[in-house]
C-alpha cells in the first residue's frame, strides 16, 4: 500500500496499516537537530537541514527520509513562516548549538551575547518578533502589546489584521507546489486563517507592530472578561476563512486528503483552562460553521490540534465537527489512552499518542520505546482511525536510537 492509501483507510476507520506522519505539519514535525542525526542514523545522503519551519526550528523532511522509514504523509504549506515571511532565498547559519542550517534569508536575523533575534518580514525597522536563548533550540515569540487595554478603545480590526482575502500570488504558489508532491503520499494542508485564538498565533509574530490585545495572559482573560469582543473577532475571521476555503478548494480540489484547521489548545498538563459550557458558547459555533462548510463542500477531514488533559473537551470537539485530534497526549492527567479509544475512536481519527515525548522518548532506554510504540499501535490502531505520530514534535536532543527504536518498532507492528 501506499503512504496515501495507508492515510485514507486510516481516515475511513479501516484497520490495516498504521499511517506514518513525521513532517507534515508544524506540530507533527522533527527538530532539524534530531532530523539531521536521524538521516546521519539511516546513512543518507549528507545534506545541510532545511528549517521548513523557523519558530520552532522544524526541519524540511525529504522523500528519500520518508521511504527510509516509512514516512506516509507530505505537507501542502502556503508561502509564508511563523514570522511572516514569504518563502525565498535561504542562508547557510551556524545555529547557538553549533549546526549549519539552511535558514530563511529574510528575517532580519541577528545575534547579541545572550539572543538570536528575527523580526517580522525581516523589517528592522520594528521591534524583533523572536528571540531564542544561546541555551535554546526554538524561537519565542516577544509580546509586542502596546500599553494596556483600553476597554473603551477596542478596535475589532486591530486582531484581524493578520486575516484577510488570500491573494492571488499565494493561491499561484499553492498551485504550483502540489504539482511538486509525491503521488504515493497522503497531503496535509496548512494554509493559515482558521486558528481560533491559537496563542502562539495572537501575539502576532508575523506582524511588524501588532495592534489590539497581544499579551497572552491579557488574551486569556479576555475570553472571560470580554467574551463578546472575542466572539466578534471569531465571527469576522471565519467570514473571511470561509471565503479562502473556497478558493483553495477550487485551486486543489482533492489533493489534499486532510486540512489543518486550527493549534488552539485547552489543556493543561491537568486539566483543561476552560469548561466544555465555556468552550460550547465562545468557541463552538465558530468551529461548527468552518467545519460543516469543509464537510458540505470538499472531501477534505479537518485537523484540530490541542494539547493536554482535554477530556471533558473531547466530545464537543466532536460535536462541531472535527475529523482529527493530535497530539492524543495520553500522558496528561486522566487521559488514559484505552479509555480515549473506547469512548472517542468511532468519531475521530487520533493523529499523534505513539510514543511519549516528555519521558520516554527522550529519557527512555531504546527497549521502551520499542515497547510503548507497540502498545500505543495495539490501542489506536485496532479499528482504524489512527495515524501514528509522537506526542507533538520531535525535539532538538532526543537520542537518534530512541527515533530508530520508534520508526522500526512501527514497522514491526505493521508487519504482525
Amino acid at each position: 500500500m501506499t503512504g496515501k492509501e495507508k492515510l485514507i483507510n486510516a481516515l475511513n476507520h479501516i484497520e490495516g496499516p498504521v499511517p506514518f506522519d513525521l513532517g507534515a505539519s508544524g506540530v507533527t514535525g522533527i527538530h532539524c537537530l534530531a532530523l539531521e542525526r536521524l538521516r546521519d542514523y539511516y546513512g543518507l545522503e549528507k545534506r545541510i537541514i532545511t528549517v521548513s519551519e523557523p519558530y520552532q526550528m522544524l526541519g524540511k523532511v525529504d522523500d528519500d527520509l520518508r521511504e527510509a522509514i516509512g514516512i506516509s504523509t507530505t505537507p501542502l504549506w502556503g508561502p509564508y513562516n511563523m514570522f511572516g515571511s514569504k518563502e525565498g532565498d535561504n542562508m547557510e547559519w551556524k545555529t547557538p548549538w553549533g549546526q549549519t542550517v539552511l535558514f530563511p534569508a529574510n528575517l532580519g536575523l541577528f545575534e547579541d551575547n545572550d539572543y538570536v533575534y528575527v523580526h517580522a518580514e525581516g523589517d528592522k525597522s520594528f521591534p524583533p518578533a523572536g528571540k531564542m536563548p544561546k541555551s535554546g533550540y526554538f524561537f519565542d515569540s516577544i509580546i509586542r502589546q502596546d500599553g494596556e487595554i483600553d476597554d473603551d478603545e477596542l478596535i475589532l480590526d486591530d486582531n484581524l489584521e493578520e486575516f484577510g482575502p488570500i491573494d492571488n500570488e499565494t493561491l499561484s504558489y499553492i498551485k504550483n507546489a502540489k504539482e511538486n508532491l509525491n503521488p504515493q503520499y497522503g497531503v496535509l494542508g496548512s494554509f493559515g486563517g482558521t486558528g481560533l485564538g491559537d496563542i502562539a498565533l495572537v501575539v502576532g509574530p508575523m506582524l511588524k507592530n501588532p495592534k489590539g490585545i497581544r499579551d497572552i495572559e491579557e488574551w486569556y482573560m479576555s475570553t472571560i472578561i470580554r467574551t463578546d469582543f472575542i466572539s466578534e473577532i471569531f465571527t469576522k475571521q471565519v467570514e473571511i476563512a470561509l471565503k479562502n476555503l473556497k478558493l483553495l478548494w477550487e485551486s486543489i480540489g482533492e489533493t489534499i486528503q486532510v486540512i489543518y484547521i486550527c493549534g488552539t489548545d485547552f489543556g493543561t498538563q491537568n486539566a483543561p483552562f476552560c469548561s466544555a459550557e465555556q468552550f460550547r458558547n465562545l468557541w463552538g459555533p465558530h468551529y461548527r460553521k468552518i467545519n460543516d462548510w469543509i464537510h458540505e463542500n470538499t472531501s477534505w477531514k479537518t485537523f484540530k490540534h490541542c494539547c493536554g488533559s482535554i477530556m471533558p473537551l473531547i466530545g464537543e470537539f466532536i460535536d462541531v465537527g472535527f475529523d482529527i485530534i493530535n497530539p492524543v497526549q495520553w500522558s496528561a492527567k486522566n487521559m488514559d489512552a484505552k479509555v480515549i479509544k473506547r469512548e472517542f475512536g468511532k468519531h475521530l481519527t487520533f493523529w499523534g499518542g505513539g510514543v511519549d515525548t516528555q519521558k520516554t522518548l527522550q529519557f527512555g532506554t531504546p527497549g521502551e520505546v520499542t515497547k510503548q510504540v507497540l502498545e500505543m499501535c495495539e490501542i489506536f490502531g485496532k479499528g482504524g482511525g489512527f495515524v501514528f505520530n509522537t506526542v507533538h514534535n520531535v525535539q532538538a536532543t532526543v537520542p537518534v536510537e530512541n527515533l530508530a527504536a520508534m520508526t522500526e518498532a512501527l514497522k514491526k507492528y505493521n508487519s504482525i
